[in-house]
């Protein structure tokens, strides 16, 4: 049986609540768009297979809870991600402004050389615009990080910058990546993504990489 995906890795989606991630991760996923606005719990995720440069990632993506009472429990996702999405809202002075402190926690909690994306989330609602694109590219610029606008409810930017953050965490992995592509029926070891969640999902495939 042709195996579903030759890696498997995390990305996570940070910023204040309301500023859409939910909906980022939900377009994404599963192309739905909801305008009701019910806040994330805790932690949820969703998974996507996607190819990029003939390799199949299979994408394990973590919707955090931005109300500071959550904080304690999100954190701690930090540590296991190799990919994470800093998102405020164009219409949210307040949500741009606190990227600074998203940033810091990034900092203070994520692996070294973890990829980061900015995005600009609901650029749909330009007549409520509070920061300009300008604004956002430059921040993204101090950071050294990408930089998309994005709408959840009108599709804009949303395979672009997943995909583009796939192709960060692909490149930063280049042993493991020249591997896949140099020795495609070489066994690969799985760090059980079950063992670190502690719930078996299904039995586990020796030619799939994990780098959770």
């Amino acid at each position: 049986m042709a195996k579903q995906y030759d890696v498997l890795f995390r990305l996570l989606l940070i910023g204040d609540s309301g500023v859409g991630k939910t909906c980022l991760l939900c377009r994404f996923t599963d192309n739905e768009f909801h305008s009701s606005h019910i806040s994330t719990i805790g932690v949820d995720f969703k998974m996507k297979t996607i190819e990029v440069d003939g390799i199949k990632v299979r994408i394990q993506i973590w919707d955090t809870a931005g109300q500071e009472r959550y904080q304690t429990i999100t954190k701690q996702y930090y540590r296991r991600a190799q990919g994470i999405f800093l998102v405020y809202d164009i219409s949210s002075e307040r949500s741009y402004q606190h990227i600074m402190k998203w940033v810091s926690d990034v900092d203070e909690y994520a692996p070294e050389g973890v990829q980061k994306i900015l995005i600009g989330n609901k650029a749909d609602e330009e007549q409520k615009r509070q920061v300009g694109r300008e604004q956002g590219q430059q921040l993204a610029k101090e950071y050294g990080m990408d930089f998309y606008e994005t709408s959840a409810c009108t599709n804009l930017n949303i395979k672009e910058s997943f995909t583009r953050l796939t192709e960060l965490v692909l490149q930063a992995h280049r042993k493991e990546l020249e591997g896949l592509r140099t020795r495609a029926s070489n066994e690969l070891t799985l760090t059980e993504l079950e063992e670190e969640e502690g719930k078996p999902e299904g039995p586990a495939n020796s030619s799939k990489t994990c780098w959770c």
